[in-house]
């Protein structure tokens, strides 16, 4: 009768009895040292004896194990469902990222790609986090945020231009990005402005509020102005057929979604022999330092981020104290560098 081949035994897998053999000391002494437990007094000494063992053994806290033996997870899930609007979007999560870990949360990023919105949310609940950060590329509704905190999610946050029904938020109103800009070129005497909007459909959320910020500023101005939006391709190309027509539009400044769009037209505008600020007044956003180095140097929106709690601990407090009423914190402030380009 045939036998199936022996198993090679693969490496054992180090616990944390190895630990607390290997430092002498107890295995709740090494729960405590690696799980930043603060609450029982471990010696400065002990304290190095088992992180030492446990680095020498290649020992890890098993994550699952943690969460069955408190009764809740500690990850907060960060869906990534869409493009990040520059680098004041990405050091965001930069720093909440490290401040959660700070909080001994382990933080997990999650790509969405492909994945409609229920497929997204279900996927998100498999996974039991303690918290989910939500950008606004997954569109939440009350029934999607339902199945998110039935999994077990204490806390349920959206980051985005809008709060969602039935979820804490963190508001990133870009209405007002467009409002500045829109605010300095009007008390500049700027009456037909053009509004840039990216063909890029990820940076549509982002995009539809400036618009409509530009569009209520001019709106409730009292001046006799206008703003057009003109949809446009970030390649060289479609610039330079909208600079060549530019003359036709009767435009006599431009709002750009952000610099790098703005740096683009001005380019093309400048090759058409469009005078930039003389006939065209040019504002981006984002305040690059490249918009900075270009002649003229460019007007921007500079955006900061403000809050009266750091995100992060805002989510710790959110998770330990579940079920109260939805939060609303408005985090961007923003405010246009005057430049020489408008």
């Amino acid at each position: 009768m045939s036998q199936l081949p022996e198993q090679s035994a693969g490496p054992s897998v180090p616990t944390s009895a190895d630990v607390a053999r290997l430092a002498g000391v107890s295995r709740a002494t090494v729960s405590y040292v690696l799980n930043d437990n603060t609450t029982v007094r471990i010696s400065d000494a002990t304290r190095r004896r088992v992180r030492e063992a446990a680095f020498d053994l290649g020992y890890v806290p098993h994550a699952a194990a943690r969460s069955l033996r408190a009764g809740h997870s500690r990850m907060v899930l960060l869906p990534a469902a869409q493009q990040l609007p520059g680098p004041l979007h990405q050091r965001f999560f930069t720093d909440l990222q490290t401040d959660l870990r700070r909080l001994d949360y382990t933080v997990v990023q999650y790509g969405s790609v492909g994945l409609d919105a229920d497929e997204a949310v279900r996927a998100w609940a498999e996974l039991r986090p303690v918290a989910v950060v939500a950008p606004g590329g997954v569109h939440l509704t009350p029934h999607r945020t339902g199945v998110l905190t039935r999994s077990g999610a204490k806390a349920v946050i959206t980051l985005g231009p809008q709060p969602v029904e039935g979820a804490h938020a963190l508001v990133l109103d870009q209405r007002e990005v467009g409002a500045s800009a829109a605010r300095h070129l009007l008390s500049r005497g700027r009456r037909s402005i053009g509004v840039l909007m990216p063909q890029d459909p990820g940076l549509a959320v982002f995009a539809g509020p400036r618009l409509a910020g530009v569009l209520r500023a001019v709106e409730t101005s009292g001046a006799a102005a206008r703003a057009e939006p003109l949809p446009l391709a970030y390649e060289e190309e479609p610039a330079a057929r909208l600079a060549a027509r530019w003359r036709t539009l009767g435009l006599d400044a431009v709002i750009a979604y952000d610099d790098e769009y703005a740096m683009l037209l001005m380019r093309a505008l400048q090759d058409a022999g469009v005078g930039i600020p003389e006939e065209t007044a040019v504002v981006g956003a984002g305040d690059l330092m490249l918009g900075r180095l270009l002649r003229p140097r460019l007007t921007s929106v500079r955006m900061e981020l403000a809050a009266a709690q750091p995100p992060a601990e805002l989510i710790d407090r959110l998770i330990r104290h579940p079920g109260g009423p939805r939060e609303r914190h408005d985090l961007l402030r923003a405010r246009t560098v005057v430049r020489e380009s408008g």
